[in-house]
Formats: structure tokens, C-alpha cells, sequence
């Protein structure tokens, strides 16, 4: 544990931070895998659980918890998957 107050502080933000971007990225992954559930199973939803997956995966590329090519490409196969 440090000993200088600037760099407590900065143990508790990073704390904070790094559990915030933990729910993200576990709330991205559980809508891409309701998803793809709900297209193995032939749901008739799956075009509104596609649109909260996208969702998801921008809003963690734009927190930059996941690179911007990564959400483009995951986007991608999550869309094919609704045609086939």
C-alpha cells in the first residue's frame, strides 16, 4: 500500500475504474452470448437482442474497454448469424 496521498487516491480510482469497466465488458458479453442463444434456439426476438448486443459492443469500444476493430469484426458475425 502506498504511503503518499496522491497515490492512495489513485489506487482507489483505479479500483473504482477497473470495477465499472468489469461490469461493462460482463454486461457486453452476456448480451452477445442471449444473442446467440436466442438464434440456436430460432427465437423470434433475436433482431431486438441484436440490436442490445451492438449496442453493448459500441459502448465498450467507446470506452476503449475493447478495440474499435474488435467490435467492428464482433458486430459483423453477430449479423451474419442473424441471415444464415
Amino acid at each position: 500500500m502506498p504511503n503518499i496521498e496522491a497515490a492512495i487516491k489513485r489506487v482507489r480510482t483505479s479500483e473504482k475504474s477497473a470495477a465499472q469497466n468489469n461490469v461493462q465488458k460482463s454486461s457486453m458479453r452476456t448480451a452477445i452470448k442471449k444473442y446467440v442463444q436466442a438464434i440456436e434456439a430460432g427465437n423470434e426476438n433475436s433482431e431486438q437482442l441484436l440490436k442490445e448486443a451492438i449496442k453493448s459492443i459500441d459502448m465498450a469500444a467507446s470506452k476503449g474497454l475493447i478495440h474499435k476493430n474488435k467490435a467492428n469484426r464482433d458486430k459483423s458475425r453477430l449479423s451474419a448469424k442473424l441471415v444464415k
